[in-house]
């Protein structure tokens, strides 16, 4: 055993143990008891919720109309800070000591970093009837489950899509080059986030092969550098880059944008208002992201939070959220829902598709220096930040 697995056996160890005290403390129903499983050191009920429950979300994910019905069932109020980035979604859940927000909606390029960084605690995955029925790739996944330990529940998943204005982007475009050439300068947007980084790979591993990039996401110091120089390249074609997904929205609606990289929820927006946009998975392929509610190892509303985690991992709710934002629900039984809401719509985002569609998406992670080779010579997401810095200068 190497000495990084030591030591990372050895946080995960303590995390544990100070998470679990923590719960206790913060008199959550069931605390320190075994659950059905003997899990222990986790609660084995929920308790009566606190009133009150503040979270760090990804815009569109606290929509009224899954909220207010939650508030209503349960008392417990609902307080969001929309987040632009996981960055942010790391820096807020820092504040206050860790204590100011209970839980994040983070993706999986901010959810390693919450865990080795003790900022949230495992989850009694039990207590959660809808987890039984969440997708298989989707119960236990790397970005939240370390030894065994669940530290938060999946929520959605979907693709990064290219957006595109229909009356000025003709013909359609059909590979990721067209935000990298100078065809629309000016009216280019994409993600204030360095996790782009990893689009910019993607496209450079089958633009350029002999760079030899496998993982978008596990990249030597040649092939961050190769990304970066196309990143750099792109600066001036860029009219904004986006930190919320309603900035991109408004670039649309303004005529100031008329293609870039995108989420489909600002489809839907867009679509909705009658502004004449598409969207797509280009030939090179997607990243994309797999959010997880997660817990904040200070939660000061810990009964609310397991409230909230088994609410949203309803069928009802999982196909209202999926709907709104353009996703794909983790919970199955979501698939009648969504097409009792829209017809189709079970189909249109992918929540019946074989395991070969979600497995084809590069999901967010955070990258490390270990890419598994023994050699530790990929760059570490601190390197990533620094290099986003440097693109956007």
């Amino acid at each position: 055993m190497n000495r990084a697995r030591k030591r990372y056996l050895l946080w995960t160890a303590v995390v544990v143990l100070t998470s679990a005290l923590a719960f206790a403390a913060a008199g959550c129903g069931g605390g320190g008891k075994k659950s059905s499983k003997g899990k222990s050191n986790l609660p084995s009920s929920i308790g009566k919720g606190e009133g009150v429950l503040n979270l760090v979300a990804w815009e569109g994910y606290t929509d009224p109309s899954w909220v207010k019905p939650f508030q209503q069932q349960t008392g417990c109020k609902v307080h969001s800070k929309f987040a632009g980035s996981s960055d942010e979604m790391v820096t807020l859940m820092r504040q206050g000591g860790g204590s100011q927000y209970d839980m994040v909606s983070a993706s999986g390029d901010a959810s390693l970093r919450l865990i080795r960084g003790h900022i949230v605690k495992p989850v009694n995955v039990d207590l959660i009837p809808g987890w039984k029925d969440f997708i298989p790739q989707l119960k236990s996944p790397s970005h939240n489950t370390v030894d065994g330990k669940h530290y938060g529940i999946s929520l959605q998943w979907g693709p990064n899509t290219l957006l595109f204005n229909t009356q000025k982007v003709k013909p359609a475009p059909t590979s990721w080059s067209v935000i990298y050439e100078p065809t629309y300068k000016g009216q280019i947007t994409v993600p204030d986030n360095p996790i782009q980084i990893a689009d910019a790979a993607l496209y450079l591993s089958k633009s350029q092969p002999d760079l030899g990039i496998k993982d978008p996401y596990e990249l030597t110091k040649a092939q961050l550098d190769a990304a970066a120089k196309l990143l750099k390249q792109q600066k001036p074609l860029i009219k904004k880059y986006w930190a919320l997904a309603s900035d991109e929205i408004d670039l649309f609606k303004n005529g100031d944008a008329v293609i870039g990289a995108s989420w489909p929820y600002q489809t839907n927006t867009l679509e909705a208002d009658g502004v004449p946009v598409k969207d797509l998975i280009p030939k090179e392929g997607a990243t994309g992201w797999a959010d997880t509610w997660m817990l904040s190892a200070k939660a000061k509303h810990p009964n609310c939070a397991y409230l909230w985690l088994k609410y949203i991992s309803t069928p009802k709710v999982q196909a209202m959220q999926a709907l709104s934002f353009g996703e794909t629900p983790a919970n199955l039984k979501a698939c009648p829902f969504m097409n009792k809401i829209q017809k189709g719509g079970c189909a249109q985002y992918h929540a019946n598709a074989p395991a070969s569609y979600f497995n084809s998406i590069k999901f967010w992670k955070t990258p490390i220096a270990d890419c598994g080779n023994g050699k530790n010579d990929c760059m570490d997401y601190t390197a990533w930040q620094q290099k986003w810095t440097q693109i956007k200068g």
